[in-house]
């Protein structure tokens, strides 16, 4: 996206506990750019959601089951040695369950149904797949993801950003050329990050494996750190 302007001044206000004002003027023809740019690396995390859903009778039967079926879950991520600080609640619902009858045309209570999920960091993403089995072996009833990111992105934003930077500045000289003029100089710059993701590979699927079945399989792929850098250039002489 760009923008090609008429000259202009620039004013920037400063704080309250600065008096002065940076005044950056122009002479030739602005040219506004925003160039996005992605690198992608492989991913150091992995976030996977279990969680147990149980029906009973009573509201406070349902609670107590479901409290019982999730206390095992939780006590087979801590002992596969996950960190206590990786585990979070993300969700607890209880509510009563009706099914419709056709019959009678009415609403036909059935249980009260509790759920309770967690979402775990496991940062160790080639272990990925045998902790989704681990959990359900447990008990889980549901999971979710995984979904693949990167702990520390400062390298692969550096380079999006130095190389959005170094498009946008391409472009504008080239723009500047065609215009007439020599070259451009920066006026301002400002940029936005946006840490990519693909897409879960699994979402809220019901967990059901047999005992002897294979270990899940799982891909973690590449992920994408994307930068998006907003320019502002003056044409020169």
């Amino acid at each position: 996206m760009f923008r090609i302007l008429a000259p202009l001044t620039i004013a920037v206000a400063a704080s309250p506990a600065i008096a002065a004002d940076v005044q950056v003027t122009s002479q030739g023809p602005i040219v506004e750019l925003a160039i996005t740019e992605t690198v992608k690396a492989k991913p150091d995390i992995a976030d996977v959601g279990a969680g147990v859903t149980t029906d009973a009778p009573t509201a406070v039967a349902a609670m107590e089951a479901n409290a019982r079926a999730m206390d095992a879950v939780i006590a087979r991520i801590k002992a596969l040695g996950i960190d206590e600080d990786d585990i979070q609640t993300t969700g607890i619902n209880l509510g009563a369950r009706y099914d419709y009858d056709q019959a009678r045309q009415t609403q036909v209570f059935r249980a009260y149904q509790a759920s309770n999920r967690v979402k775990v960091t496991l940062r160790d993403v080639k272990r990925t797949g045998p902790v989704l089995d681990a959990l359900v072996a447990a008990g889980a009833t549901d999971i979710s993801g995984p979904n693949f990111s990167i702990d520390d992105d400062t390298s692969p934003r550096a380079q999006a950003r130095k190389a959005a930077f170094d498009k946008a500045q391409a472009q504008a000289t080239e723009y500047a050329r065609w215009a007439g003029y020599s070259g451009v100089r920066v006026l301002s710059v400002s940029e936005a990050v946006n840490p990519g993701r693909p897409m879960p590979m699994m979402e809220r699927a019901m967990a059901v494996q047999s005992a002897d079945a294979k270990s899940t399989p799982v891909e973690p792929g590449l992920v994408g750190t994307s930068v998006t850098v907003n320019v502002t250039f003056e044409m020169t002489r």
